[in-house]
């Protein structure tokens, strides 16, 4: 059963999907941080583990099925207006998924603003089952692209459910970096919330036949962290300058 593990092929089937999936999993991680912040501090790292730990085992129960997926393409009877596309049932997936995130990170920016303004209590803390409920749904949604792509990379269910594995227990370890870091720096936050738009127009665009290739979705979010990453480092050492000259002041 676990010979293809003792191939060469294999062994290398498994370390490129691995990261593949990995990579995949980055707009997930930035949605979780941003769920998960909603949580009280002391739960976080239980919720972003069990969410992780679910997500891990929907994507290992849909490449167990992967028969069902080929489903996914067939028409509903339903069409988009106007253009005329007709929709399968992936597409609504797509569509249904597009959407929440669009509500959710416009709403998530609406409540950071509003507590950011003075005289406005911070939200209260969400329910954590709650919590734990969108980071498996959402994981279903964004995991379609890495179930195909394992189906198309590997041949061995085998391969394709240790990648997933491995990849969940890669954004396991990085996920509270992570999340600490967005949940540091406001800004950085804000920057991952327009992720989250940008992400769910894709999906929304995805959903109505208009491919995007998601090379673009990954440059732009790279390129604009990096520049917030200059902005911050920028602010950093103006920060240890002042610093230092009040230092030198108080010394004289």
């Amino acid at each position: 059963m676990f010979h293809a593990f003792f191939t060469a092929n294999g062994l290398a089937t498994l370390a490129t999907l691995s990261v593949l999936e990995v990579i995949l999993g980055i707009d997930n991680l930035v949605f979780i941080a941003i769920l998960v912040a909603r949580i009280e501090p002391a739960r976080q790292p239980a919720a972003r583990r069990i969410g992780l730990g679910l997500a891990m085992i929907t994507r290992c129960l849909l490449l167990a099925t992967m028969s069902h997926l080929a489903h996914l393409t067939a028409h509903t009877g339903l069409y988009v207006p106007f253009s005329g596309h007709p929709l399968s049932f992936r597409d609504l997936v797509l569509l249904g998924g597009g959407f929440f995130l669009l509500y959710k990170a416009t709403k998530e920016i609406h409540e950071k603003l509003e507590e950011d303004d003075e005289g406005m209590e911070a939200p209260a803390h969400a329910n954590f089952a709650k919590i734990i409920l969108q980071i498996v749904l959402v994981d279903i949604i964004f995991s379609l692209d890495s179930v195909v792509t394992a189906v198309g990379i590997a041949d061995d269910l085998e391969i394709m459910i240790a990648a997933v594995i491995l990849a969940v227990m890669v954004m396991i370890i990085f996920s509270g970096p992570i999340s600490n870091f967005i949940n540091r720096h406001p800004s950085i936050k804000m920057l991952a919330l327009s992720f989250l738009i940008l992400i769910g127009c894709m999906l929304v665009a995805e959903g109505t036949g208009h491919h995007i290739n998601k090379g673009y979705i990954y440059f732009a979010m790279f390129f604009s962290l990096s520049v917030e990453w200059l902005n911050l480092t920028t602010k950093k050492n103006k920060k240890a300058k002042k610093a230092l000259k009040k230092a030198q002041a108080e010394n004289a």
